[in-house]
């Protein structure tokens, strides 16, 4: 029977195309009758591009987005705190691509049209639910001509931070957690900065800001698409709207508080004030969980780990997700027991990863340290916060994310392909 698949996210698609790479048939049913390319920058660590190139997407990451060359932390003021290269830059064998996370989900979504047919995709169906069957299981959908449902080998829920999947496994879990962070996310057409392949943070835990280029400069004047998120820590017993990507609003909702964050070497006011649109999104997440598999249902991407977007965890863990649960179908088949071999494999580490994002294991934490021991002083920075313990604390978060360069150039592709035989 076929594999369904709940969403036409990045987690969904890439579900598909494994799935499709493997011989295993398939069908994913999202909730959007025409998508769009909604959201703005996303960063793809070295781990899921490898998957993504066994996929025969090198090209369209190469087309959509941008290699990454370095990653910084800055203070509130614009010192340095900790850079380092990223991608092949610092001797992975894969790069790092900064992706517009809309045309990258427009552009999956075309190549599996193309390589599985238009009826591999099924468009304007609101997943409401589950049913395990023993030998398969069952998706009940809403559509525009009324309540149905699906029996499939296995469903796999790719639904996202609100997954009705999710919420039929626990229902008593609430909605999302917000710690009061808000982000305003933006892209601006301007000259790129630093080594014009550069992402950036500055700040500390209640202000910072987040940049990097997202496309490859103009030829004729040098200008690139630099996407940017501005966010603020208010108090987290305020009431939010509900979590919506494609919530616009005026820049004078939190740009004075930007108005003396223009260094040398980034104009962080203009380019909020020149910016094309400007998205408000709340920072949240879910709590870990102990399980994401009900019989022969299992969760991935956001549904199963929603996580702050501390670390470009969360596209990057969703790829990793996909591919993982697909190596075990291979091995296994679809059903109860490819879910649990590939729940155990991946659920422990993105709950930990979870729990550093909202704490001081995330690798931005960095720059509260510094905040917290020069105290507004960073001409001490040096003297209080020894380079030593900045690479420790860098290198930490890699090892519990299990990003280290030995560990990822070590790992085998997790799907066999036609070649490794």
């Amino acid at each position: 029977m076929t594999v369904l698949i709940a969403g036409a996210g990045i987690a969904g698609l890439t579900m598909g195309l494994t799935l499709h790479q493997i011989g295993i048939p398939f069908r994913i049913y999202e909730k959007v009758k025409r998508p769009q390319p909604l959201g703005v920058g996303i960063n793809l660590q070295p781990p899921a591009v490898r998957e993504l190139f066994d996929l025969g997407l090198e090209p369209l990451l190469d087309r959509v987005g941008i290699q990454t060359r370095d990653y910084g932390f800055y203070t509130r003021t614009g010192v340095e705190i900790w850079t380092e290269p990223r991608g092949r830059f610092a001797g992975y064998k894969w790069p790092q691509y900064s992706v517009h996370r809309g045309h990258l989900q427009m552009q999956l979504l075309e190549e599996v049209l193309q390589r599985c047919g238009e009826a591999s995709v099924a468009f304007g169906c609101d997943v409401e639910g589950f049913a395990d069957r023993g030998d398969g299981a069952e998706l009940i959908l809403r559509g525009s001509d009324g309540r149905d449902s699906v029996l499939g080998s296995m469903v796999v829920a790719a639904d996202g931070i609100h997954s009705a999947v999710r919420a039929q496994m626990y229902p008593d879990q609430g909605p999302p957690v917000w710690g009061g962070g808000i982000m305003w996310r933006g892209t601006t057409i301007a000259k790129p900065f630093l080594s014009g392949a550069s992402m950036i943070l500055a700040g500390n835990d209640t202000q910072r800001f987040v940049s990097y280029p997202i496309s490859q400069p103009n030829p004729d004047d040098g200008r690139t698409v630099i996407n940017w998120i501005a966010e603020m820590r208010v108090d987290p017993s305020s009431t939010i709207e509900k979590e919506d990507w494609n919530r616009r609003v005026d820049p004078a909702r939190f740009a004075d508080d930007f108005t003396d964050w223009d260094f040398d070497w980034i104009d962080i006011p203009a380019l909020i004030a020149e910016a094309e649109a400007l998205f408000e999104y709340p920072m949240v997440d879910l709590e870990p969980v102990d399980t994401w598999t009900d019989g022969a249902v299992t969760l991935i991407g956001d549904a199963a780990h929603a996580t702050y977007p501390v670390g470009s965890s969360g596209a990057s863990q969703a790829i990793i997700d996909a591919r993982t649960l697909g190596a075990a179908i291979q091995d296994l088949g679809p059903g109860h027991a490819a879910a649990l071999r590939y729940e155990q494999a991946v659920r422990p580490m993105a709950n930990a990863v979870t729990h550093a994002n909202r704490g001081s294991g995330g690798p931005d934490a960095i720059m509260q340290m510094a905040e917290d021991r020069c105290g507004g002083d960073f001409s001490k920075l040096d003297n209080l916060l020894p380079m030593a313990e900045r690479q420790a604390h860098a290198d930490g978060f890699k090892r519990l994310a299990h990003l280290t360069v030995d560990d990822t150039n070590a790992q085998v592709s997790l799907i066999r392909l036609s070649s490794d035989k």
